[in-house]
């Protein structure tokens, strides 16, 4: 069992305009790798009404996230396209969870990718 505190983090990005598709897409590759292949447990990807784009991830702990990130990456091709749409990266914002009562969102891919 782990102990370790589980590791969540807040992602946001500017875009350059236009390249929101080609974001999107190369971002649920990785994501999706990352939850398949490296034990990520997760992520959420949001549009906010300032222009920014937010990314929500949860991993076991921090060292399965450094563990999960060490290795050579997933899929470096949908890593270029997603830096490629990245205007600008803000820091990320390591979260302390504190309680918890967010229900899953529905897998429908036609609601998942509306850019």
């Amino acid at each position: 069992m782990n102990t370790d505190p589980p590791f969540c983090a807040l992602y946001r990005w500017r875009l350059h305009p236009g390249t929101e598709p080609t974001f999107v897409e190369a971002w649920s590759r990785v994501t999706q790798l990352l939850r398949a292949e490296r034990g990520s447990l997760g992520s959420r990807l949001h549009r906010g009404p300032d222009a920014i784009w937010y990314s929500y991830t949860q991993w076991p702990s921090a060292a399965a996230k450094a563990e999960g990130l060490a290795r050579p990456s997933v899929d470096p091709e949908a890593w270029q396209r997603m830096r490629s749409c990245i205007a600008e990266s803000l820091p990320e914002v390591i979260l302390e969870p504190v309680a918890d009562f967010l229900a899953p969102l529905s897998h429908d891919p036609s609601q998942s990718q509306n850019v």
